[in-house]
């Protein structure tokens, strides 16, 4: 006890405004269930597992900790069946089921060095000591506090129609049964519409099942908001679906019982027939697709040891557990992180903090995944046999690693499913950052590229543009489908279906087959840039542009553009198989700069310095401006810095900047460009759409989002490279920093999506490991007998010496 109060020096009573850990080790994945139980730091309230708490000594001195050892409970209850997940979601409240058994937890204070050991709780402890232990037992742990940021994915709002709706006075009234679309046949996934008792079938699926589109096709023509789906109604109103048309999602109806009555429906009578849309697309996501990539119903062998550690889902974290699986399986990461870099050594270099250091919580995780320490059979509950006779393992959550590297991204900090595609690029990116003037230690660097864009105009003069990339973003090119006549006789037998009143089977689907070739050779194939300003000819013309890679990474990514923008401004995904092979050559996509023969446009000079650099004004949307009585200026203003978009963004954009302090300024020889908010342009790259060609639309639109999406789409001829209009230069100069070799390929491992958008879904990984593909779906990993191969969404390619 003496020992104690000699060191109460070092005991803080926490605050309530303190982050307190006390469920996970800051420098490894050990927790109170752990052999050595964890060991929290009494001054700065960081936990520690046994192997390591030694390090905090030597590093700050804190000498008196408490130690807290959890053991199993044994349950003698018989299992409750496990309840079906009403969520696409996997780990949270709702979503897949991830139970575990419950422990008793065990206390003692410990004082380093010597690791003396008093009982906790004992009324001897001195009230300080007493005080502050009770305080971080009772505190929320930090890890905790993550974890319950709020699931906002799938809560419904109330809508804001459903107070004032109107309900027409038109003598309706709705049956209890025999329900059928009042423009086609269909009797199921039927709509109520809340305002003219209208009962029209709803959207057609993916696969060409559900309905023919009356009913938001009704809202379009009349501009009712509010329907329910009939079948969902039940004594138990909350379970109703109602759905919003110009709110675009599922909400909640406080009137329903009154709406309902209007149209004399007695809901405590009607029984449920029907899923939810929440349950549609769940019902959808969990069958072939699921299955396949996830390989149900495999008969998969668990493996375990180096490199085989699961990671669990923190709900809808599965993105970040297939993206860093296949990161922390290519050497340059295991290099940096595990093989040339100690916890110890990562430990001493990070802050008074070390779960808010990136390079500790990257090293934490690959120590996590790479040494084998967290994967190891474990006994199933109520299992007396050994622990082969079981074989699972328990995984490590990755909850550090996700809170420090979504610290920069709000939108990673959250419990919704996110875009492995902007996780990957994100992460990267603040890899690098973190690197920043180490490039010979930087790992990010064996994934970056250059790619050189050449464009031709009709002088036959050629000017060359440069960037590097992490990715290499691939369209789809649909009408190269391999299996044409396949997809012919489907085509045939929806129809034939359709006409008589009949769905489509599971089985009977036929979806396009795309080589990856043909969406390599789409990259580099030329294609035409309207509306480039050429310095030989001195006019906007049309120009032919081809793209190459200036160099070859160690590590190519390719990313398939799958998804699409729909209504609603939703990511949407093609539904189409990409024929990968595990090896590929992609020696032809290299460009070789100018070659003999080829001249180069011409510098801007004076005479056409302000042609070049400005765009004119177009008459057409001035001429309509001032119709309406706008200022000349002002109207030529609006059309320029919204690139000739149309009447109507002028217009938001004269009355957004109506009252700028130089809107009466003369138009500068070098009109500048509105900065853009770098967020929008990821979020436009992420939709599919090249950088150029994101960034032009959002000057086009203000910055809007929504509205650049849709300058894209009304512009469908518009390209990335229309604003370069004077970038002339030489060459193919290889940048010494980038990794360079030949273009022989290894397909080393690929992240499949299944779900419907990449707003929800789940994602899996699979890679290549000790000659087998090795399936990675959250903490389960195993033997992949049949990979997905033409399921992917990313491809990591591994370079081959020559």
């Amino acid at each position: 006890m003496e020992v104690l109060r000699s060191n109460l020096g070092r005991v803080r009573i926490p605050e309530p405004t303190n982050r307190i850990y006390k469920h996970e080790c800051c420098i490894s994945f050990d927790n109170p269930k752990s052999e050595g139980g964890l060991f929290v730091d009494m001054n700065a309230f960081l936990a520690f597992g046994k192997d390591y708490v030694g390090w905090n000594y030597e590093k700050t001195g804190n000498s008196v900790y408490l130690h807290i050892k959890q053991t199993k409970k044994t349950e003698d209850a018989e299992d409750r069946p496990s309840k079906k997940p009403t969520l696409l979601a996997i780990g949270i409240d709702g979503g897949f089921d991830n139970s575990e058994p419950q422990y008793e937890e065990a206390y003692e204070i410990v004082i380093l060095p010597d690791y003396v050991t008093l009982p906790f709780p004992s009324v001897e402890l001195p009230e300080k000591v007493r005080l502050a232990v009770d305080a971080v037992l009772l505190a929320e742990g930090a890890e905790r506090k993550e974890q319950l940021a709020s699931w906002t994915a799938d809560k419904k709002l109330v809508s804001k129609y459903a107070t004032d709706l109107l309900q027409l006075d038109n003598g309706v009234v709705v049956p209890p049964v025999g329900w059928k679309c009042a423009k086609c046949d269909k009797t199921e996934n039927l709509w109520l519409n809340l305002t003219d008792g209208t009962i029209l079938c709803g959207r057609k699926n993916w696969d060409g099942t559900g309905g023919n589109d009356h009913a938001v096709n009704h809202y379009r023509e009349t501009g009712y908001p509010l329907a329910v789906k009939l079948g969902t109604i039940t004594a138990d109103l909350e379970g109703a679906d109602v759905f919003s048309y110009p709110e675009d999602e599922s909400v909640v109806d406080p009137l329903l019982a009154q709406h309902l009555a209007h149209f004399g429906i007695d809901f405590s009578s009607l029984q449920k027939t029907e899923m939810t849309t929440a349950e549609r697309e769940l019902d959808q996501n969990i069958n072939f697709d699921w299955n396949r990539i996830q390989e149900t119903g495999e008969d998969v062998e668990p493996l375990f040891g180096p490199g085989y550690t699961g990671l669990v889902n923190l709900g809808n974290s599965c993105y970040l557990a297939a993206t860093m699986q296949v990161v922390f399986s290519m050497r340059s990461f295991c290099l940096k992180y595990y093989s040339d870099q100690s916890l110890k050594a990562a430990f001493s270099m990070a802050p008074a903090d070390p779960t808010v250091d990136l390079n500790m919580q990257l090293t934490k995780l690959a120590h996590g995944l790479l040494s084998g320490k967290y994967s190891a059979p474990v006994l199933e509950k109520d299992d007396t046999t050994s622990a082969a006779s079981s074989p699972k393992q328990e995984g490590i959550r990755p909850r550090m690693f996700k809170s420090v590297i979504a610290a920069s991204h709000p939108e990673f900090s959250t419990m919704r499913q996110q875009d492995a595609l902007e996780f990957f690029l994100h992460f990267i990116d603040q890899v690098e950052r973190m690197n920043s003037g180490k490039p010979d230690f930087d790992p990010s660097r064996s994934f970056k590229f250059g790619i050189e864009e050449r464009l031709q105009c009709p002088s036959g003069k050629v000017a060359y543009n440069r960037r590097n990339d992490y990715i290499l973003s691939l369209n789809i090119p649909l009408e190269k489908a391999i299996n044409k006549k396949e997809l012919a006789e489907f085509q045939n037998l929806k129809s034939k279906k359709a006409a008589e009143g009949k769905e489509l089977s599971a089985d009977e689907i036929v979806r396009p087959r795309v080589s990856l070739k043909d969406c390599l050779d789409c990259f580099s194939a030329p294609e035409e840039v309207h509306e480039f300003y050429s310095t030989a000819l001195k006019a906007r013309t049309t120009a032919i542009k081809t793209a190459g890679l200036t160099s070859f990474p160690d590590y190519l990514v390719l990313h398939m553009r799958k998804f699409v923008m729909e209504e609603g401004w939703v990511p949407k995904k093609l539904d189409v198989y990409i024929d990968v092979p595990e090896t590929i050559d992609i020696s032809g996509m290299r460009s070789n700069g100018i070659q003999p023969g080829e001249e180069l446009l011409p510098d801007s000079d004076a005479g056409d310095g302000e042609q070049s650099t400005k765009l004119l004004a177009n008459e057409d949307i001035v001429a309509q401006l001032v119709s309406m009585g706008f200022n000349l200026l002002h109207c030529q203003k609006a059309a320029i810095n919204t690139s000739n978009s149309g009447v109507e963004a002028a217009m938001n954009w004269l009355l957004e900047h109506m009252n700028d302090s130089d809107i009466d300024a003369p138009i500068s020889q070098n009109v500048q460009n509105p900065d853009i908010d770098q967020s929008k342009i990821d979020t436009l790259v992420s939709f599919g759409f090249e950088e150029k060609l994101a960034c032009r639309a959002l000057k086009a639109s203000g910055g809007d989002v929504e509205r650049a999406t849709e300058w894209i789409f009304s512009n469908p001829s518009a390209s990335a490279a229309s604003d370069m209009d004077a970038a002339t230069s030489g060459g193919a100069a290889v940048d010494p920093l980038l990794p360079d070799g030949g273009g022989r390929y290894r397909l080393l491992g690929f992240v499949s999506h299944i779900g419907t958008s990449t707003q929800c879904g789940h994602y899996v990984a699979h890679i290549h490991k000790d000659g087998r593909w090795v399936i990675f779906n959250d903490e389960k990993v195993g033997v992949s007998k049949n990979p997905p191969l033409d399921m992917g969404y990313l491809y990591f390619f591994e370079r081959l010496e020559s």
